[in-house]
């Protein structure tokens, strides 16, 4: 078998992103100019068509624009409009990349108690599945979705999970990875987003959390804003360094939108799943609104 058959045969959608996480850290350290694409697949142990192959499949971008969609500059150009970003009301529509969120989430908090006992009293379940950005493990109540993490090669579905749980140390939890996978399903893909079938997600936290989460929802897919721009949103505009801890906390990555709060000079600030996942949901979330603009 040949050296070309063998990479092929180790490149699945179920490790794409074990190599894309790879990319991304070699992005890092080379910068955004992919132009020698026979390089970078060689510094993935890929061919020129095995790495093309890859991002359309994943993202559906070249690698070359995927390159640029977590550059610095991609997060600057997403900031222009940032003034406007959380006082607009946006069109709800699938065809339309500047609604109010691309996910249709539809959320409720609950009671402040709930969060000051740990969430005594309550039932959740959870479980694990594939998603683009490594194995999701997930939460959830019977009123949605609670909490959303991953796992990969350094963080174990285990250990996941315990980061989620302690934020509930008096709640009881089940397994259930069957009832878990279609709420992954419908997260990760755009075909599930739906005005009529939207995520059901609940937020359990603090009051000034709840406020900070409910104003990440407003965050549109392909557009950033800053800690400060959410702290004079909420009206606590000395309070940068407290809504950068609430978005920290942030329980449901990725349908509650954090990684779309960039420092204010469009830096990758830190992620709690990793600055390197940050950036490659930044760089999917890219291929999405281009795949909508072609639609």
């Amino acid at each position: 078998m040949s050296v070309a058959m063998n990479q092929a045969a180790q490149i699945s959608p179920a490790n794409d992103y074990d190599t894309i996480r790879a990319a991304i850290r070699y992005l890092s350290e080379n910068g955004p100019d992919v132009a020698d694409l026979p390089g970078f697949g060689r510094a993935l142990g890929l061919s020129e068509r095995q790495l093309t192959d890859l991002f359309r499949r994943w993202c559906g971008l070249s690698p070359k624009s995927f390159a640029q969609a977590v550059a610095l500059d991609h997060a600057k150009g997403l900031l222009r409009a940032q003034e406007s970003v959380l006082d607009t009301t946006y069109e709800v529509g699938l065809s339309s990349t500047s609604r109010l969120h691309d996910l249709f989430v539809t959320y409720e908090a609950m009671p402040p108690g709930v969060f000051r006992a740990g969430g005594a009293g309550l039932d959740m379940m959870w479980g694990a599945a594939p998603s683009p950005f490594g194995t999701a493990v997930v939460t959830a109540t019977d009123y949605g979705m609670s909490g959303l993490g991953f796992a990969d090669e350094e963080t174990s579905i285990e250990q996941a999970f315990e980061d989620l749980a302690n934020r509930w140390p008096n709640a009881r939890f089940a397994r259930d990875d069957a009832r878990v996978a279609p709420m992954v399903a419908q997260a990760f893909d755009p075909n599930h987003w739906a005005a009529d079938r939207p995520v059901r997600v609940v937020l359990i936290g603090t009051d000034f959390e709840v406020q900070v989460w409910e104003t990440l929802l407003k965050i549109p897919v392909g557009k950033a804003t800053t800690y400060s721009a959410v702290a004079n949103h909420i009206g606590r505009p000395t309070a940068s360094r407290a809504v950068g801890a609430a978005v920290g906390k942030n329980p449901i990555s990725f349908v509650v939108p954090c990684h779309r709060v960039v420092g204010t000079s469009g830096a990758l600030t830190g992620y709690h799943w990793g600055v390197p996942r940050k950036r490659a949901i930044l760089g999917w979330e890219a291929g999405v609104i281009s795949a909508t603009r072609q639609a």
